[in-house]
This record gives structure tokens, C-alpha cells and sequence, in this order.
């Protein structure tokens, strides 16, 4: 379970899947707020089950201006996704950090960790496609490896927790269960945003999560 500034921030992180009203988007925003708009629409477009590719005359038709108005504020549509990993990669972190910063190293800390991640999952399903790497496809090549890198930093952080909390930690046996027990809670997460995904946002990441983690982190 998470504690109330856990829940502030997955909080805080939901609001930029939000969708905004058309005659909202139409009004003539304060300076960088068009940025913000732009992204929080790319991410309810996302949030549509079985959507195709967003491409960027749908996203401007979305918001109601021209193409050549998204490109004022970004110079691709790639830049656009990446401002989308920047929001999930610091709203993520800054729950781990914070997890193992009160939480004693161990595998209770790796489960928080891990329901942190699929809660703010489940609060932001458009930006679940872009983790799992749906929304990527089509997409430059690098986003999709920074995706890869995101995926390793929460495996090593997880090995890390781990590690230090094993009754033998430092040895090469604690080592080597640790860096097993991280890539399993790591392949657990990701397969359960794949199938959030695939189910059209049906079958919640956090389902029986809570007995699925005791029985990964003995």
C-alpha cells in the first residue's frame, strides 16, 4: 500500500491524462501553457482502446489549431514523446527514490516499488502504451531505447534494494538472488502493463497484486 505523499504525487501524475475540452483547447492559452495542452491531449488520444497511430493532423484537430502550430512548440512529433518519457520517467522515479529512502532495504521495499509503478500506471493508461512501447512502433528508434533504459534503472534499483537487504548481503549468493529476484519483479511489471494494455485498459495492472508480489519477493 502507498502512504499519503505517495498518493499526492500518483495523484498529481494522473492529471496529465486528462482530456481537455474542445472549447477549452480553442482558447487562446497563457504563455507555456500550449505545451502543456498539447501533451496532455497526445496522452488522452492515447487512452483510446484500439486507437490507431496518433498522427499530428489528428492531435491539431484535437486541439483546434494547425499543424504548423503544434511545430511552434516542438520541433517533431518524436519531441512531443519525449516530453511524455521526461513525465513518466520523473513522476516514476520520484516515487522510487522516495520509497527507498523510508522503506528498510528488502523485499517489502522491492514490492512497493513495484505497486508504485502500476499505480501510476493504472491512473495514466496513455502513457502505458508509450511504455510498453505501442505508441513507439512507429516512432524514432531512440525513444523506444529510452523506454529500455527505464525498464533497466527500475531492475537495478530493485537488485540494489534487494541486495542490501539480504540476511548475507554483500556475498556473492545474496548478489546473484537479488540480481534473479530484481529481473523477475522487472519482467512481472512489464507483463502486467502489456496485458492492461491489450485488454483495452480492462484488466487492471494492480489486480490481486498485493499476493501475486509476496509470492515473487519471498
Amino acid at each position: 500500500m502507498t502512504n499519503r505523499s505517495d498518493d499526492d504525487v500518483l495523484d498529481r501524475a494522473a492529471a496529465v491524462a486528462e482530456s481537455i475540452p474542445a472549447s477549452e483547447a480553442r482558447k487562446r492559452p497563457k504563455p507555456g501553457e500550449r505545451r502543456v495542452q498539447i501533451l496532455q491531449t497526445l496522452a488522452s488520444m492515447l487512452e483510446q482502446p484500439g486507437a490507431e497511430r496518433v498522427t499530428t493532423s489528428a492531435l491539431a484537430a484535437r486541439l483546434g489549431v494547425s499543424e504548423a502550430a503544434l511545430y511552434r512548440h516542438f520541433a517533431s512529433k518524436a519531441q512531443m514523446f519525449e516530453g511524455l518519457l521526461d513525465f513518466i520517467e520523473t513522476s516514476v522515479f520520484t516515487l522510487v527514490n522516495q520509497i527507498a529512502e523510508r522503506e528498510p532495504a528488502g523485499a517489502p521495499q522491492a514490492r512497493r516499488m513495484v505497486s508504485a509503478l502500476l499505480q501510476f500506471a493504472e491512473k495514466n493508461p496513455g502513457m502505458v502504451r508509450v511504455m510498453v512501447g505501442d505508441a513507439l512502433v512507429f516512432e524514432h528508434d531512440r525513444l523506444g531505447a529510452r523506454m529500455v533504459q527505464f525498464f533497466d534503472r527500475i531492475e537495478s534499483q530493485l537488485r540494489i534494494g534487494l541486495r542490501q537487504g539480504g540476511d548475507a548481503a554483500g556475498s556473492l549468493s545474496a548478489s546473484a538472488d537479488a540480481q534473479v529476484q530484481a529481473s523477475l519483479l522487472t519482467s512481472f511489471a512489464v507483463g502486467r502493463l502489456q496485458r492492461y494494455a491489450r485488454s483495452g485498459f480492462k484488466r487492471q495492472p494492480t489486480e490481486q497484486l498485493e499476493a501475486a508480489l509476496r509470492l515473487i519477493a519471498l
